[in-house]
């Protein structure tokens, strides 16, 4: 998406919400249609499970529309989104009762559902998210795929951009000497500026 395309999409986002804090629930469906894909993804890379995630961005499009006469711009609305899914799915982890180790079992359970050879970016991308803790599962799908900056992760997940930044460092560190062990390809993965 180039810059333009995004500053419009951006008003547009700002135009809808303020359309719906005025009480027009249906200019909701815009927003679900602009953060539905994003939002999933989000949900299915923490929670490991597709049903799971279909249904857990289900419930933040809906608490989002429950809470949106709340949102002010702080922050921008995707990452206010983000935080939502960003808390429901660690809820939901919790409920689970798996201690975070959510991901035990999960590269297992995919290799059976599809074939290794048409997956093998997908199955790397699974190896790189079970070597890490859910800080840094969090901090690489925020900054890497949604390309949030530091204060917005922040933001999300409730701790001090400089945290943020420093546990993206050291994240960064440990990618890049797997790298060089031979062991990945997750070089795409890591953003080098900040």
């Amino acid at each position: 998406m180039t810059i333009s395309n995004k500053t419009e999409e951006t008003l547009l986002i700002k135009e809808v919400v303020k359309q719906v804090q005025a009480g027009d629930t249906h200019a909701y469906t815009e927003i679900i249609r602009c953060f539905q894909k994003q939002i999933y993804l989000y949900c299915y890379y923490l929670l490991g499970n597709k049903e799971e995630a279909e249904d857990a961005s289900q419930d933040v499009f809906i608490k989002g529309l429950e809470n949106i006469r709340q949102f002010s711009y702080s922050v921008s609305f995707s990452a206010w989104l983000y935080k939502i899914a960003h808390h429901h799915c660690i809820d939901l982890l919790k409920k689970k009762n798996k201690g975070f180790r959510f991901w035990t079992g999960f590269k297992k359970e995919q290799m059976v559902e599809q074939a290794y050879d048409s997956h093998h970016y997908e199955d790397s991308i699974h190896q790189l998210l079970e070597k890490l803790n859910v800080d840094e599962k969090r901090i690489l799908l925020l900054r890497s795929i949604d390309e949030y900056s530091f204060d917005e992760i922040a933001s999300i997940m409730d701790l001090k951009p400089t945290t943020v930044r420093k546990k993206y460092e050291r994240l960064r560190k440990k990618l890049l000497k797997e790298k060089k062990q031979g062991r990945g390809y997750y070089e795409r993965s890591i953003k080098t500026e900040g």
